[in-house]
């Protein structure tokens, strides 16, 4: 009877705990699903108070005996919210899977209550803040994998060391700083560990190589640094190490060459150094071998031939030299991959290679190997991609190479090849990019190119290929880019080029191209840039061409188009629009205004009328706007003030009138104002000067009038400074001295009045030109125009300068011309004028000496020509002329000569 009574009292008190327990659990269940904000698939349809029975809830599982929730799966259910803190009350929960979901918030530091928790399961969510270190008492964990929670931040806790039955530790893409704890190497059931493309720093612990147990290293793509360690070597089961995208530095261990259990290692993208071990021969499962970006030296070892599993061999971009390996497919039959491309490798090809009979892709690019390319690569059918471009191979492009029809990638590009383009190749019907440039192909581009249906770009820039282009070329539908820039092309454009209606570039410039750009480019509805100049092509542009509108970049100078360029301007996306050296004749578009990102308008050099359109005052990006050498009138108009990001103007050339407009001083960026050569008039605005920037002004040939403002100091980046040909008056401004940039200065052919100002000593860069000639200037020529170490022309003719030709202008080595000629210069030239001509002191009648006339007795009384006396108070005036020498001063009349010391 007690028995009974016991067993009744414990039936009862289970069947009260069980009711307890499953309250509790349908108030938490009921709590955690209040977390979610978003639930778009309706995963917790069945999650409500109606229905008590939450163990047959989606994504719950619980002890059958208990009721106890022992599993929470709710992953890819597109949940939005957070994790609630909640679920830390549902201590018998051995599996919580909230993965691949919206969720967003920190991890609750209650999940560590969970003690029961073997797989913890957040990855790709939302998640921020940082790992709770309380997770690491979870001492049931086996998997615990937090990654792709780009929010995750802060360091790895230490406490994770202490996870000791942890199997699983996926950190990967997240945020994580620190180094990573060496505590981790307590671990020794771990078999992945998963770190990668966080922002880890510091060293590889050396006590990662205790975990025994470990299969996947992976920590690439962080910021780690310092040395491998040895002891990596231990790890006996490890089959995937990825250390690729740190700052590794120091040799590779050969240590590593102990793990033969390993079929993928990955140490790209470090800064590795030293040589490949040759313990590496000894990875005989290894598939993936990628050194790729690093600094490693020597050469590749022979070793590597036995390594019979191999399919990847990644060394490129790295400073290995010597011959590329004569054994390397002795043993490795299953190479697919070889990329050796951007190394030091040197001498020819060796003719092994062929017996990698299962190569896919062949990378040899950018090293310096010679000699020729082997026949014997047609052999290789089960290529896709052969690259040897930037080498030295000389010789012919072998006709074998037709026999590749896997072929995708052929890039022979900047070699020393010659002969013709093998017509074979037109029998690689999957090829998809021919790239041929930089070489010394001869001959015509074969017809038979045109039956590589799958051909999406061909580039032949750079060679010596003549001929007409083939109309076969017009076959190749899925052809997005086309170059044959740089070649000696003869004859029209063939029109069935307008076939090819996915061309998105097409560069046929620098040739000898003749006829008209034909109506079928109107087809080319994908064409982004048009690149024909520096050809014959001659007619007008055709209408059709208006519906590319798609064009970004058009460039067609240097032809002999003409009529209207409307038909270019269909697209609103364009960036840069050079129609330069043509004879176009219609009016500039108003259209061009379409294209806000248009930067660069070039249409010098044509036959265009009409005005500035002011629509292009629209075009906000505007940084070029050269409209020199056509027959545009008008006034400039003010809407270009909106063009702010203006560099560069060139209105040169034309019939422009009215005033320099004012609205040009608030162009910040202006380097270049070029208003040269047309009928402006009025004064110079002052506000003109506020273009700090401006490094050329040309403001020559045009009825510009006035003094020079003294503003014009302000332009302190000035190198070309040309206001000549215009009507100028006043003085030279004394501030142009603080153009201390200057290369260039030209002031001829106005009215400027007074002295040479002493401030042009400043101008110590002035090296092409200072011109001041045909003005009306006074006084005498400075000896500081000797400072001018750089000058290389002075002229000065053509004024009333008066007094001797100072010494120190002959004492300017720098100087190739040198015109003093038409003025009123007087005295006899010191013997350092002798190497100049005549013209360059003529019409100066009271001037003697070499070159020009002897001088007279009277004349030779004077001695020699100095500086001014003005310069020295040396002399007493005898008469309204004198000269003084560099230590006294010589004043004289026609009757007297008095000597006055110094």
């Amino acid at each position: 009877m007690a028995s009974f009574v016991f067993l009744l009292t414990w039936l009862t008190m289970v069947f009260s705990l069980t009711v307890l327990v499953s309250s509790n659990s349908l108030v938490t269940l009921l709590e955690v699903k209040d977390s979610f904000s978003d639930d778009p698939l309706n995963v917790l349809k069945n999650w409500n108070s109606n229905n008590t029975d939450y163990c047959s809830w989606t994504g719950i599982t619980c002890d059958g005996d208990t009721g106890v929730v022992t599993s929470l799966n709710l992953s890819a259910g597109s949940l939005a919210g957070v994790i609630s803190p909640s679920l830390g009350r549902l201590t018998g929960l051995q599996v919580l899977d909230l993965s691949s979901n919206s969720l967003t918030g920190h991890i609750p530091t209650s999940l560590s209550n969970l003690t029961s928790l073997a797989v913890l399961l957040l990855y790709s969510n939302g998640l921020s803040g940082t790992i709770p270190a309380s997770l690491g008492s979870l001492s049931s964990l086996r998997v615990l994998r937090l990654g792709d929670n780009p929010g995750v931040s802060g360091p790895i806790p230490d406490s994770f060391g202490d996870l000791l039955n942890l199997t699983v530790l996926g950190l990967a893409s997240c945020n994580l700083t620190g180094s990573i704890p060496r505590q981790l190497g307590r671990l020794t059931k771990l078999q992945r560990l998963v770190l990668q493309q966080n922002q880890l720093q510091g060293l590889i612990p050396p006590e990662i190589g205790d975990c025994r147990d470990l299969v996947d290293l992976v920590l690439a793509n962080n910021n780690i640094s310092g040395s491998i360690p040895a002891e990596l070597g231990s790890l006996a089961n490890l089959q995937i190490l990825n250390l690729g995208n740190n700052s590794l530095d120091g040799e590779i261990p050969s240590q590593l060459g102990k793990l033969s259990q390993l079929f993928y290692l990955n140490f790209m993208a470090n800064k590795l150094q030293g040589s490949i071990p040759k313990s590496f021969g000894r990875l005989i499962s290894v598939q993936n071998l990628d050194l790729s970006e690093n600094q490693l030296v020597g050469s590749v070892p022979d070793e590597l031939s036995e390594l019979s599993e191999l399919v990847f061999m990644v060394l490129s971009t790295n400073q290995l030299s010597g011959p590329l390996p004569e054994n390397l497919c002795q043993n490795s039959s299953k190479l697919e991959h070889l990329l050796l491309s951007t190394n030091n490798f040197t001498g020819e090809i060796p003719l092994s290679l062929v017996s990698c009979q299962s190569l896919k892709q062949l990378d040899l690019a950018n090293n310096s190997l010679s000699g020729f390319i082997p026949s014997e690569f047609g052999e290789l059918l089960n290529l896709t991609d052969l690259l040897l471009n930037n080498n030295s191979f000389s010789g012919t492009i072998p006709r074998s190479l037709g026999n590749l029809s896997n072929l995708q990638t052929l890039t022979l590009y900047h070699n020393g090849l010659q002969g013709r383009i093998p017509e074979e190749l037109g029998m690689l019907q999957k090829l998809e990019i021919l790239f041929l440039y930089e070489n010394q192909l001869s001959g015509e581009i074969p017809p038979t190119i045109g039956n590589c249906s799958s051909l999406e770009m061909m580039d032949f820039f750079g060679n010596q290929l003549s001929g007409s282009i083939p109309g076969s070329l017009g076959m190749l539908e899925n052809l997005n880019f086309l170059h044959l820039r740089g070649n000696g092309f003869s004859g029209e454009i063939p029109v069935s080029l307008g076939n090819c209606h996915q061309l998105a570039i097409l560069d046929l410039a620098d040739n000898q191209l003749s006829g008209g750009i034909p109506a079928s480019f109107g087809q080319l509805e994908s064409l982004e840039q048009l690149m024909l100049y520096h050809n014959s092509l001659h007619g007008s542009i055709p209408d059709e061409m208006f519906n590319c509108k798609n064009v970004t970049r058009v460039n067609l100078s240097n032809n002999r188009l003409n009529g209207s360029l409307l038909p270019l301007c269909g697209s609103s996306s364009l960036l840069s629009f050079d129609v330069t050296n043509n004879s176009f004749n219609f009016d500039v578009p108003a259209q061009l205004g379409n294209s806000p990102m248009l930067k660069r308008i070039q249409l010098g050099s044509n036959r265009l009328i009409g005005g500035i359109p002011l629509t292009l005052g629209s075009i906000a990006e505007l940084s070029i706007l050269d409209l020199s050498r056509n027959s545009l009138a008008g006034e400039i108009p003010e809407e270009l003030a909106s063009c702010s990001k203006l560099t560069h103007i060139a209105l040169n050339g034309n019939k422009f009138s009215g005033s320099v407009p004012a609205w040009l001083g608030s162009m910040s960026q202006l380097g270049e104002l070029k208003l040269s050569n047309n009928g402006f008039s009025g004064i110079l605005p002052v506000e003109l000067f506020n273009c700090s920037n401006l490094l050329k002004l040309s403001l020559d040939d045009n009825q510009l009038n006035g003094t020079v403002p003294t503003q014009i100091g302000e332009l302190v980046s000035i190198n070309v400074l040309n206001l000549a040909d215009n009507k100028f008056s006043g003085p030279i401004p004394a501030s142009i001295g603080r153009l201390t940039k200057l290369y260039d200065l030209r002031l001829s052919h106005n009215s400027f009045t007074g002295n040479i100002p002493f401030e042009l000593s400043q101008l110590q860069e002035l090296q092409s030109t200072l011109d001041l000639s045909y003005n009306h200037l006074t006084g005498e020529i400075p000896p500081f125009l000797k400072s001018l170490s750089k000058l290389e022309d002075l002229d000065l003719s053509h004024n009333s300068l008066t007094g001797g030709v100072p010494r120190q202008i002959g004492e300017m080595s720098s100087l190739v011309k040198l015109d003093l000629s038409y003025n009123r210069l007087q005295g006899e030239l010191d013997k350092v004028f002798d190497r100049w001509p005549v013209q360059s002191f003529e019409a100066n009648a009271a001037l003697c000496g070499n070159p020009i006339q002897t001088c007279s007795t009277n004349n030779s009384s004077r001695r020699r020509t100095g500086h001014r006396c003005c310069f020295h108070s040396c002399c007493v005036n005898l008469s309204n002329s004198h000269i003084c020498s560099d230590d006294c001063c010589y004043c004289y009349t026609e009757k007297a000569v008095t000597k006055t010391n110094m």
